[in-house]
C-alpha cells in the first residue's frame, strides 16, 4: 500500500500550476517524487473524451497515449457532481457531492479500478483531481458537519467566491475536516491504487493541510 506521504508528494508535483492569481504556488523541489520529474502529464476529461463518456470507453485509448509519451494521467474529478444549485444541466465536475463515490455517468468503482490497473501495466501513473476547497450544496457534510463550512456574519454558509454559487466553502480551521479529507484521500489510494492527486484551487487551501 502506498503511503500518504507518497500521495501528497504526487499532489505537490502539480501544486505550482494550481495556485490562485497572485500566489506563487512555489514548493520545495526536494519533495517531488522521482516519477513526477520531467514527466509528460496528460489531463483527461472522461465525460467528453469519448462519445460514451465512461471509464470503459476511455480504457482502449491508453496504449495510444502511452506511445505518445504520456507518463502521468491526470483525471478530472471522478466523484459525482451535486444537483442543488448546479450550473447547467450537467453540473460542474468541481461541485462534489460525495468524496467516496464514483460519478455513475462514468461507470462503476470496479471500472475505475480496472482503468488504473491497465494504466499501471503500461507504465503510466494515475493522479486524480481532488476538490478539497469546497463541496456541492447537497454534499452530506452540509448537514452532518455544518461547522466544517465557512459562514458569513449571520451564520449562513457561503461559497468560496461570489460567482461560485454551485459550491460551499470549507473551513480548514476545523481539525475534524482535515481528518475527514485526509481519510477520503487515503481511501482512493487503498481502494484503487492511484498514485497521487492534483489539488484543485490549491492557493485557497492552507499550506499546513
Amino acid at each position: 500500500m502506498k503511503s500518504l506521504s507518497l500521495m501528497l508528494a504526487g499532489t505537490l508535483a502539480l501544486l505550482a500550476g494550481c495556485s490562485r492569481p497572485g500566489g506563487t504556488g512555489n514548493t520545495d523541489a526536494g519533495t517531488h517524487v522521482a516519477w513526477s520529474r520531467n514527466a509528460t502529464i496528460y489531463e483527461v476529461n472522461i465525460r467528453q473524451y469519448t462519445p460514451q463518456g465512461t471509464f470503459k470507453a476511455f480504457e482502449p485509448e491508453l496504449p495510444r497515449l502511452q506511445k505518445m509519451g504520456v507518463n502521468i494521467l491526470w483525471l478530472m474529478p471522478i466523484n459525482p457532481p451535486g444537483i442543488k444549485n448546479r450550473k447547467g444541466s450537467l453540473g460542474s465536475y468541481y461541485s462534489v457531492s460525495d468524496y467516496l463515490k464514483i460519478n455513475p455517468e462514468y461507470g462503476t468503482k470496479k471500472d475505475f479500478i480496472n482503468l488504473v490497473k491497465k494504466a499501471h501495466e503500461l507504465g503510466m501513473k494515475v493522479i486524480v483531481d481532488w476538490v478539497a476547497n469546497h463541496t456541492s450544496w447537497d454534499n452530506k457534510l452540509i448537514t452532518s458537519h455544518p461547522e466544517w463550512y465557512k459562514k458569513d456574519a449571520s451564520g449562513k454558509i457561503i461559497p468560496p467566491v461570489a460567482d461560485w454559487t454551485d459550491v460551499a466553502a470549507l473551513d480548514y480551521s476545523q481539525p475534524g475536516l482535515r481528518e475527514y479529507m485526509t481519510d477520503a484521500m487515503r481511501y482512493w489510494i487503498r481502494e484503487a491504487d492511484i498514485d497521487g492527486y492534483r489539488c484543485d484551487v490549491a492557493g485557497m487551501l492552507p499550506v499546513s493541510f
